[in-house]
């Protein structure tokens, strides 16, 4: 079976971080791939409450450019292409249906909405496994020592240090840019395979 993390989420639009930061997750587990997976945008917009969203194309054109020079990326359409937005759960279901020894991807970010905002975290952490990189220096230990929620899961985690650089980059900082017009700046953030993208 084909070793495999699963990198969902907006890319909107994808960052610097997106790559550099899960490929370093991604050799530290000896994985060969790292799916990415964008989500719909009436999720980012309705849900999440994104203040943007470049379209579900576009979005997947970008990744489709990056994927070009980095081998070990997967872009996949398979949840973008459904009528509603999947659960993880059910994509990554699939994704094992398709030969893929698979775990879910997150940052250390989305600790504090799992509770709250997730479903079937405990049939994802029995049947696939979560890892968990570091993001914006966040201090782990301490967000889990606040949840009881997570206290009781903090085995079945696995936690990834990564390094500094990148960390703190943000797709929202990186549409903030160019509502502003610093596209020099946004493309120090961005891979140079969509700045024309990012420059239309």
């Amino acid at each position: 079976m084909k070793k495999a993390l699963f990198f969902g989420g907006a890319f909107n639009p994808i960052s610097l971080a997106h790559i550099n930061l899960v490929d370093d997750v991604r050799k530290k587990l000896g994985y060969d791939y790292v799916i990415y997976m964008p989500s719909k945008s009436s999720y980012i917009l309705n849900v999440e409450e994104k203040d943007y969203s470049f379209s579900e194309e576009e979005r997947y054109k970008m990744l489709k450019e990056v994927e070009k020079t980095h081998p070990f990326m997967i872009v996949s359409d398979l949840e973008i292409r459904k009528k509603d937005q999947v659960r993880t759960y059910f994509t990554l279901k699939e994704l094992k249906e398709q030969g893929y020894d698979i775990k879910l991807l997150m940052g250390s970010d989305w600790l504090d909405n799992l509770e709250s905002k997730w479903l079937y975290i405990d049939e994802i952490l029995a049947e696939f496994g979560i890892v968990v990189m570091k993001r914006n220096d966040d201090d782990i230990k301490s967000i889990i020592d606040k949840s009881e929620y997570l206290k009781k899961r903090e085995d079945k985690f696995i936690f990834i240090d990564t390094p500094s650089s990148y960390q703190k980059t943000s797709s929202s900082e990186i549409r903030r840019l160019l509502k502003e017009n610093k596209l020099e700046e946004v493309y120090k953030l961005t891979p140079k395979e969509i700045h024309s993208y990012l420059k239309r």
